[in-house]
């Protein structure tokens, strides 16, 4: 197969611990020999991959050499270490390389004293654009838009837009769309590139433009920009202000890294971690994931308590006490299957108050689809166990119960959490646990109660 490969046949094992060997016997002409041929992608990874200390070596050893795009490739926590053991003119010397939302995004880790220094380092339109981009919100289309475009009035023509092409020293190197704007700013519509070069010089660029193209608010979440780029098939998009003028542009390349980011961020909510925090010190992953699982304590508290009901019920059956957590295990992985669809559904666009019935009235039928087989399968396997129908009777009706309460809490929740405001991805598996919990103990012991004793 033809072309680069990708950062994972790159950047072996071995190749991780070359450079960590070299590092540790100061062989400072091997590191950046290890290193020549590697993408920024190869860099990053590198630089991710190797210990703190190594990692401040690299750092040292590659100064001026490092590609400016690694720092774009780099987790949040290393990027932060890497810029710390760089001056403010390394630092603008990348800025200066990368387009505007990358450095932007760099810039933006800096403490206020040293972010400072590095613009002052940059030439006066480079400074002013990063300033305008780090005055928009994170995580809007303002951030995430270049400002390094082609945009040409509306009354040129074909010929003086391919001259002002040629002869332009400030144009980007990827070019998909030719914006067109009246005097006033206003985005007019765009031309793509192949279309404008097949036209002749003298035909208006008018006659060749495309009116309906979609544009996006300076103000719109990366998310809704996202939409934007799946739903349309663009490679680009412009960012326009409130009266309609041309700001930026949106190119795929980065759509592409904020689905990465929305869809990580989703599965690390999911998990009651609102962070990668795969880099960070053990001291602040604890911090971090300390929050929800003093939630799940809670919600483990309420569960024991309704176990705590049905005490004299366990010390009778003592059989009770072994199958129980069958029970709640089958409900909390059977709602983790729903909850995850639901979210990412929800996320995506594609569950909406339209088909929100629907959406619930299948989960709860495969919820009670499932539930009716594996109670089957568990009853007779009870049965052989214990040689006790009742018992298998109530152990199947019990996970049939907590199959479908599962179903309709793994929507519902994510659904609820949505419409009061909440992230659903964010606390639904905490909510959707104690519910498996409570329902499936409930339901089994309260049955045991009522038909075995």
């Amino acid at each position: 197969m033809n072309g680069e490969p990708d950062v994972l046949d790159e950047v072996p094992p071995e190749l991780v611990r070359r450079v960590e060997a070299a590092l540790a016997e100061e062989k400072v002409d091997d590191v950046r020999a290890l290193l020549a041929d590697l993408s920024a992608t190869g860099q990053a990874s590198i630089l991710e991959q190797v210990a703190d200390a190594e990692r401040d070596k690299l750092v040292e050893i590659l100064k001026r050499d490092l590609d400016p795009e690694t720092l774009v490739e780099l987790d949040e926590e290393v990027l932060e270490d890497v810029l710390d053991q760089l001056d403010s003119k390394d630092i603008a010397a990348a800025a200066r390389a990368l387009e505007t939302d990358d450095a932007a995004a760099i810039i933006e880790e800096l403490p206020e004293d040293e972010r400072r220094e590095v613009l002052a380092e940059l030439p006066a339109q480079e400074r002013a654009d990063i300033e305008s981009a780090l005055a928009c919100p994170e995580d809007t289309a303002g951030r995430l838009m270049q400002r390094s475009l082609v945009k040409v009035p509306d009354r040129w023509t074909v010929g003086e837009v391919i001259d002002h092409c040629r002869e332009a020293t400030d144009l980007p190197e990827d070019v998909y769309d030719i914006f067109v704007v009246d005097l006033a700013g206003r985005l007019r519509g765009s031309v793509p590139l192949g279309r404008m070069l097949r036209t002749k010089r003298p035909v208006p660029i008018l006659d060749i433009v495309d009116p309906d193209i979609p544009s996006v608010p300076a103000t719109a979440d990366q998310a809704e920009v996202a939409h934007v780029f799946r739903d349309k098939n663009l490679v680009s998009c412009p960012v326009v202000d409130g009266q309609g003028r041309l700001q930026g542009v949106i190119m795929v390349d980065d759509v592409v890294d904020v689905i990465d980011e929305e869809a990580e961020e989703d599965l690390l909510k999911l998990g009651g971690v609102g962070i990668d925090d795969m880099h960070a010190p053990p001291v602040r992953t604890a911090q971090l994931r300390a929050l929800w699982l003093t939630v799940n304590l809670a919600t483990a508290v309420l569960a024991s308590l309704v176990i705590g009901q049905f005490e004299h019920s366990i010390e009778k059956i003592v059989a009770l006490a072994v199958l129980m957590p069958i029970v709640a295990s089958m409900g909390g992985n059977a709602g983790t299957q729903t909850v995850t669809v639901a979210v990412r559904a929800l996320a995506t666009g594609q569950l909406t108050a339209a088909n929100a019935l629907r959406f619930i009235a299948k989960e709860a039928a495969v919820g009670g689809l499932n539930g009716v087989v594996f109670a089957i399968v568990m009853g007779i396997a009870v049965v052989a166990w214990y040689h006790d129908w009742r018992l298998g009777a109530v152990i199947g009706a019990a996970m049939i119960c907590n199959l479908i309460a599962a179903a309709l809490a793994g929507t519902l929740i994510p659904l609820g959490l949505q419409k009061f405001g909440v992230d659903p991805a964010v606390s639904s598996t905490v909510f959707l646990t104690t519910v498996t919990d409570v329902i499936g103990f409930l339901a089994f012991l309260g049955l045991a109660t009522a038909f075995l004793l």
